[in-house]
């Protein structure tokens, strides 16, 4: 199989947002209905996105107090998360494969057969702060990991990245299979 398939092999989908209310209410419905579904989630994000997407998941009815209690529900703030395996201005493989590898592995609960649902903007976060090569290097590494472990991955970006370095946008869009 080659690299191209092997992206396409798992669920590796990409939110491209104008509002923080359009990126909440589909991050909201991406993982309450993995919730319900009985899938743990991981939710990777910014305190103001957190906050935002809790009151989504709050409004669809999904006990995020009891879902949190019980493990199914777990929430990392991007920055601490990047600092966990950045190297420098780019991740680190064998960090990022241990540290995401271990909240996935978490979130199940030694459940089998049950992908985890994870929202991550920890790319965002990097192509923020004009590390487009490290956000990308990031998508790369997320498929990676995808061979090993089960997981269904939304990743959100701000279009406004998108203004200035437009150049990157087919390679961002290469790295998922949906693309919203």
């Amino acid at each position: 199989m080659d690299s191209s398939e092997r992206v396409h092999a798992h669920h590796h989908a990409v939110q491209f947002y104008g509002s923080d209310q359009s990126l909440c209410t589909t991050v909201g419905g991406f993982i309450s209905e993995g919730l319900i579904a009985g899938q743990p989630a991981i939710l990777i994000a910014t305190p103001v996105h957190t906050a935002a997407i809790l009151q989504e998941l709050r409004r669809r009815l999904i006990d995020v107090d009891q879902a949190k209690h019980i493990g199914d529900l777990v929430c990392l703030d991007a920055e601490e998360a990047l600092a966990t395996f950045m190297a420098s201005d780019m991740p680190d493989t064998d960090a990022f494969r241990k540290n995401m590898g271990d909240a996935i592995a978490q979130a199940l609960g030694g459940r089998v057969r049950t992908p985890v649902r994870a929202y991550g903007e920890m790319v965002d976060v990097l192509w923020k702060k004009g590390r487009a090569e490290a956000a990308i290097r990031l998508e790369v590494l997320w498929n990676e990991l995808a061979a090993t472990h089960a997981f269904r991955l939304l990743c959100g970006y701000s279009m406004g990245n998108f203004y200035k370095q437009a150049q990157y946008f087919g390679q961002v869009c290469q790295q998922h299979t949906h693309v919203v």
